[in-house]
């Protein structure tokens, strides 16, 4: 049987207090199952954010998608971590990721590391969370146990090693870091290569991980070509066909994202899917569609 699906939003835009609720309640309304908030520099703070989040709605799980790792001390972090989990109910679920933006660590005055040195931090980070968390002596205690359950984004072999060994849930951007901190969308084929690498790091684990993937464009079109049109130029290297194709990617009518959808579940096993805020009220019919599927 396949996992059920889970659908997330991630929260990108500063509000006001009232604004930030009612943005909440309306995920809520609209039946997402995760309410996330980012970790980048211009953007909400994380867990201020997500404590707001809990205190406006009731049934969503909350979560970092993901914590720069590089912006924290890890016993600073589980503090922060701990005191959210009891304040949001034990709804927390803790996303972790290298980071990828130079620009917001030199604004930040933080050291940005070579790729190895960023990857360091993160496994010291998640390393001393467990153990600090894990111990009946620290304080605050989170309310979930045995951990608060952790999400890791990865793309490159040793990041989806450690999130094969650790994470309870494998994110997938479905694009690579290139020069300059920009993101260049993966290929289907080459998604089905990053993916099938995850499965070989965790043929051990005793209960698989859900398989999150992150979709950035959403348009609800009978004109599949017409829709992508605006995007050709941001993606050179690829044809329409093939911008068409990519994962991130779900143009076509509510039918056609239905079955796209449908395909990746089977295909790579992406049951957790997150879009962006500003595919919030669109992709919310395709939540509705796919309910209990």
């Amino acid at each position: 049987m396949p996992r059920p699906f889970r659908f997330g939003v991630n929260l990108l835009s500063p509000t006001s207090a009232a604004e930030w609720r009612s943005k909440c309640r309306r995920a809520e309304q609209l039946g997402y199952d995760v309410i996330l908030v980012p970790d980048h520099l211009g953007m909400p703070a994380p867990f201020p954010s997500l404590v707001a989040a809990a205190e406006a709605t009731e049934r969503p799980r909350l979560g970092t998608f993901v914590l720069n790792a590089g912006f924290w001390n890890p016993t600073l972090l589980a503090r922060d971590v701990a005191t959210t989990d009891a304040l949001t109910g034990g709804r927390l679920e803790l996303g972790l990721g290298t980071g990828y933006v130079q620009a917001e660590h030199e604004k930040a005055g933080l050291p940005w590391g070579s790729p190895r040195e960023r990857v360091d931090h993160l496994q010291r980070t998640m390393e001393e969370l467990e153990r600090l968390l894990g111990s009946e002596e620290h304080e605050p205690r989170p309310t979930q146990g045995p951990r608060v359950p952790l999400l890791i984004g990865a793309n490159g072999d040793r990041m989806l090693r450690i999130t094969a060994e650790h994470a309870d849930i494998a994110a997938f951007t479905g694009a690579r870091t290139v020069e300059g901190g920009k993101l260049e969308p993966l290929t289907a084929e080459e998604l089905d290569e990053r993916v099938g690498r995850y499965k070989e790091f965790a043929a051990g684990r005793k209960e698989p991980a859900e398989l999150n993937l992150l979709i950035q464009i959403v348009e609800i079109t009978g004109d599949r070509s017409a829709a992508v049109q605006p995007w050709l130029s941001h993606l050179p290297n690829l044809s329409e066909e093939q911008v068409l194709q990519l994962p991130l990617v779900l143009v076509g009518t509510l039918e056609e994202i239905v079955d796209q959808v449908l395909a990746h579940r089977e295909r790579y096993g992406f049951s957790y899917l997150t879009v962006l805020e500003p595919n919030m009220e669109v992709f919310a019919k395709v939540v509705e569609a796919l309910r209990g599927r």
